[in-house]
């Protein structure tokens, strides 16, 4: 993929400055991109305007709770009054709750996590997606640690919204198969951003506390590898395939990670799962 791959594309990432998103954000926008960024807190959004701008990548952004359906349709119409289209649109904004049982988070916490995750990704779509079939476009949703559906200890919220993420994914590929539209998944894997600083854990989990740092050793995948791998993906041409989960963790980096792992359980340096 050349370097100007997403050159004069413009390209609206959700919870874009910081983390991931931001990843992605500098990734499209070393990449020829025109980027529209959005948080839920305006020092955040200025912040990533002034650096974009100095770095002389076209940028607009503003902030938005992706929870709110009238904030997402801003957004869009923002990208669409400074730049007259959009190319490509990713469903990022995202939260965790730790390494916690369910039944020690509250209620107000886990509708959080259900209305960033999940339906902010459902209100993302549902406003992209008509201009999208009338002009093309790539749609690229943010999945996670248990998009298979499989057991994930500790995590359960998290994991069931990125389990619905990937089935949202698939099937509003499906019903939008036959226009100019992609619409795809990412699984970016344990990723070395905040979300590990100052990590919620259970009491009851203190014997496996540091686990998680092991696991972040051994399976972790750079930032920018993240962001630079997503560049194809919304370099894609609209509609020539659609309805992929796209998995950085598969391969070598997993087979080395298991490996290490085990050894890290063989030595006694990693904990025992409860």
């Amino acid at each position: 993929m050349g370097a100007n791959a997403l050159q004069d594309k413009v390209v609206v990432i959700t919870g874009s400055t910081r983390g991931i998103g931001r990843a992605i954000a500098d990734a499209c926008g070393a990449a020829g991109a025109r980027v529209v960024v959005c948080a839920r807190r305006e020092p955040d959004v200025d912040a990533a305007i002034r650096e974009f701008a100095a770095a002389d990548v076209p940028v607009c952004g503003m902030v938005a709770d992706v929870s709110v359906t009238e904030d997402l349709e801003s957004l869009r119409d923002l990208a669409l009054s400074w730049y007259g289209h959009i190319d490509c649109w990713v469903n990022n904004a995202g939260i965790s709750l730790g390494y916690r049982p369910l039944d020690e988070i509250e209620p107000e916490a886990l509708r959080s996590i259900v209305d960033v995750n999940l339906t902010g990704t459902i209100l993302g779509c549902r406003a992209i997606l008509p201009h999208f079939r009338e002009h093309g476009g790539v749609l690229l949703n943010m999945s996670g640690r248990g998009y298979r559906g499989d057991a994930t200890p500790y995590t359960a919220a998290y994991a069931a919204t990125k389990a619905a993420v990937a089935s949202l994914t698939l099937s509003i590929a499906r019903e939008n198969r036959g226009v100019p539209v992609s619409i795809d998944a990412l699984v970016p894997g344990m990723v070395d951003t905040d979300f590990y600083v100052d990590i919620e854990s259970s009491p009851r989990l203190a014997a496996t506390a540091d686990n998680w740092r092991y696991a972040l050793d051994a399976f972790g995948v750079p930032l920018e590898e993240v962001g630079a791998r997503t560049v194809p993906v919304l370099a894609q041409t609209p509609g020539a395939k659609t309805g992929r989960i796209h998995n950085l963790i598969g391969g070598p980096r997993t087979a080395r990670g298991v490996a290490k792992m085990i050894w890290l359980r063989a030595t006694g340096k990693m904990s025992a799962e409860e």
